[in-house]
Parts: structure tokens; sequence; C-alpha cells
């Protein structure tokens, strides 16, 4: 029977595997099981991140450690495939991992494409005479139902420990740094997009804040959820093949590797048919863009105009806004922001479903959760710290714009209602809008007394600063 023959032409080499002959590319260092991938999973452009790659060649580095320190491998072999899982983590031979997100639900493809890689790169190392071999060797006491999500575990945890929580404890800062800046400012709040009473912007600052350290926070029983790691637990959890303690041995080399506390599953079965930590853990992250996606749209909202809308706030001009109107800003980094947001909140659907989707002893989305997750994660990260850097850091109060709503704003008069009721006070605000006239001006005909007016209706007191 002819081999598979790969696409495109050109000089091959024949590798072989338990269902046959296939030609794989002669400049590729994968076998013949990520070539079979290559043509029958020709799905969409969508493949696995390089995170979820380094994470994986840790995973096989750090069993590699393992076998080498429990006698379970010879040394040289453990320390070729240590040695080539290095050069993968590092960032070399990025195009040996090509194949598509879309395949076996147990990831079983890209599990041996790592194999493949790893195996051809050792062989390189120890010499042509003594082939490493993909199953034998590089997956020894594994298998990809433990080894995927033992990946996943940690290449999320990276990703939240290094990426999110950092850029989000840097824009709460750049809000708290607004918020000082602000707190002096009275403006009007604005409730159903009308006035509302007064409150001063700083406080506004310091609300979104607030949202942003919870979010925050919330990373932190998520992150603790990830140290659990099923690896050891080979097909179903058994640990059937795997040696004893070879769990335990691989979680504690990964937590070395990452300065991470992972651990082994007490339970590794819930971990390979499920994948709750996973979905918990892109909650908190759906969480951070619900806050985010607000504040993006508030700053939209307030930074409107400028001649026609609040224009309250006046945004870095980081780029021109438009292609036919000239001089025009956009708020461009709140609205990447939400973009970005929508996209992972869009992704807790597919998360949830697919944390939902093991069946029996396995789950088999595990390549969409890796995808989602991850991207969720970056997407988090990456649009929090552009924000604070190309938009809240250089926000700018137009105080005279601001100043002009709030004595404009019809809703000062709240502040009356505790002296004179509020069926009266409702009649003033009428007066005011149907004679056009201020509010004062209303409370006056009204029969409210000048001095009264004043010292009730002060809006720096109404917004909890104190009184003139």
């Amino acid at each position: 029977m002819n081999p598979i023959q790969p696409p495109g032409g050109g000089a091959v080499r024949i590798e072989r595997d338990s269902l046959g002959e296939v030609a794989v590319p002669a400049d590729r260092p994968w076998g013949a099981q990520t070539q079979r991938a290559l043509v029958h999973f020709a799905i969409s452009t969508e493949r696995w991140p390089p995170e979820f790659i380094a994470a994986l060649a840790r995973v096989k580095r750090a069993a590699a450690r393992a076998h080498r320190a429990g006698g379970t491998m010879p040394a040289a072999l453990a320390t070729a495939i240590e040695s080539a899982a290095d050069d993968v983590i590092r960032g070399g031979h990025p195009d040996a991992f090509p194949l598509s997100i879309w395949q076996t639900g147990s990831g079983t493809q890209t599990n041996m494409n790592m194999n493949e890689v790893l195996a051809s790169l050792a062989t390189a190392r120890l010499g042509e005479t003594a082939r490493v071999h993909p199953n034998d060797d590089v997956n020894r006491a594994q298998s990809s139902n433990d080894v995927i999500p033992t990946a996943i575990h940690v290449a999320l945890a990276i990703a939240l420990a290094r990426a999110v929580e950092p850029a989000l404890h840097a824009l709460a800062a750049a809000l708290r740094e607004r918020e000082q800046a602000f707190r002096g400012i009275v403006k009007i709040g604005r409730t159903h997009l009308q006035d509302a009473v007064p409150m001063t912007l700083g406080q506004a600052f310091g609300g979104w804040a607030s949202q942003i350290e919870r979010a925050r926070r919330a990373l932190v029983p998520a992150l603790a959820d990830l140290m659990p790691v099923p690896i050891g637990g080979t097909a179903i959890g058994t640990g059937l093949n795997a040696p004893p303690g070879f769990g335990t041995a691989v979680a504690r080399e990964l937590a070395e590797d990452c300065g991470l506390p992972f651990e082994p599953a007490s339970d590794r079965f819930a971990l390979i048919g499920a994948h709750d930590p996973v979905v918990a853990a892109h909650g908190a992250l759906t969480a951070a863009a619900v806050a985010l996606l607000r504040i993006a749209n508030d700053v939209r909202l307030l930074a409107s105009g400028p001649d026609a809308g609040l224009g309250e706030l006046r945004l870095p001009a980081n780029e021109p806004g438009s292609s036919i109107m000239p001089g025009k800003v956009n708020p461009t980094q709140a609205e990447a922001l939400a973009m970005a947001c929508v996209q992972v909140i869009g992704n807790n659907t597919s998360v949830a479903m697919a944390g939902a989707g093991g069946m029996l002893e396995l789950n088999v989305y595990k390549p969409l959760l890796a995808h989602a997750a991850l991207q969720s994660a970056r997407l988090v990260a990456d649009a929090s710290h552009s924000f604070t850097v190309h938009c809240v850091a250089g926000i700018e109060a137009d105080a005279p714009r601001i100043a002009a709503h709030l004595s404009r704003s019809r809703m000062l008069a709240t502040a009356l209602a505790p002296h004179i009721g509020y069926d009266a006070t409702a009649r003033i605000v009428h007066r005011a809008i149907d004679a056009g006239t201020t509010l004062r001006e209303a409370a006056l005909a009204e029969g409210v007394g000048g001095d009264d007016f004043d010292r009730w209706v002060d809006p720096a007191a109404m917004a909890g600063l104190p009184p003139r």
C-alpha cells in the first residue's frame, strides 16, 4: 500500500506507526501520527497557542526528569528528552506544531505531535543509532488523557499568575491614581442615562477601580483550583502503566519549574473525566471581562462628543479617528477593550458547554477548553494592559464642561426634598423645565428662601465633600 503523501510534493521520508507507512516532508521533525492529523484534521486556521505548546513541553520535561530520578528511564535518554523539551520551551521549532485545535477531543494528535518532535530532537542528540521512540520513551507512563489536562492547568495557571493578575493590578492602580487626581471635581451622576444626583469624578474612577480589584481577587481561588494536576492517572485515572509515585514526582518537578504549587490531584478521575477547575477559572476571567466592558462603555459615554456629546472626559489622541473626517479622535482603546471582553464572554459559553462534555471517564473537549481559556486569558491581560497604558493613564477631565452640566441639572433639587417635601420639590423641577428657568429661580418663585436654597443645594456636599 502506498503511504499517505503530504500535499505540495517535495522531498519526503517514510515514517511508520501502528497503521502503516506515512510520507513526511523531509525537513519536518514530526512523525507519522502528526502527518496523519494534518491530512485528517485540515479544519479552519486555529492552532494550539504557543503558551500551551510550551506547557506541554514542560510536562514532558518533568516526566523525563521524574523517570531519571526514579530510575525508570536510562539517564542519557531522559537527559536527551529534557534537552529537546528545553528547546521547545525556549520557543525553538515553532513550525513543528502545526495541528488544528479541531481534532480528537482528548488532544491525542497534539500529544503525539509533541512526542514525535521531542523524539526526533532527542534522537539527534543521541545519534541515529539510539532512536528515541515517541510512545515508548517520550510518552512513557503517560496518556494524552492525563497529559493534555495537566498542560492546560499549567498553561492557564501561568497565564493567570504572570499576565492576567499583573495587568489587572496595573489597571486598578491607574484608576486609583485618576481617582485621586479627580477627587475634587464634582459632576452630575446619571442613572437610566438621565441626570441624577451629584458625585465626584474621582468617585466614578474609584468605583471602576474597585470592580477591577474584585476581579483580581477572584483569580486567587481560581488559580488555587488549577494546582492539582491529573498526571500519573494515565488513561482514565487508575494510573495503569505508570510506576508508583510517578504523578507525584512530575507534579513536584512542575512546581519547581514554574514557581507555582502544583500537586498531584487527590482524585485523578475527576480531572480526566471533567474540567471543572478550568470552567471556574474561565468564570473568573468572564467576571473580569464583564467589569472591563462596563468601564469601557462608561469611558466612551463620558468622552462622547466633543461638541454634541457629554464630553466630560478627554481621551489621549493616539491616532487619527477617521479616514474621511479630519481632526476626529475616537475612543479606540475603549472599543478594542470592549470587543475583547465580548469575545471572552462568548468564550464562556463555549467553555461551559465543553466542560459539560465529559462522557463517562473522559471529557472529549480538551482542545476547545485549551483554546478558549487561553485566548480569554490573553485577551483580558493584553486588552487591560493596552487600555491602562494608552487610555487611562492619559485621561483628562474637561472641568468647564463638567461644571456646566452640573449647574444646569434640575436633579440638584433632590437636596430640597428633606426640607420642603417630595411634592413641593417636584413642582419646582417641573416649573423650571416648563419656564426654562434655573432651578434656583424656580425655587424662589415657589417660596423657597435664597439663603436656604444656597445652603441646602450644595453639589459638593451632596457628593460627600466637606460643605462649602
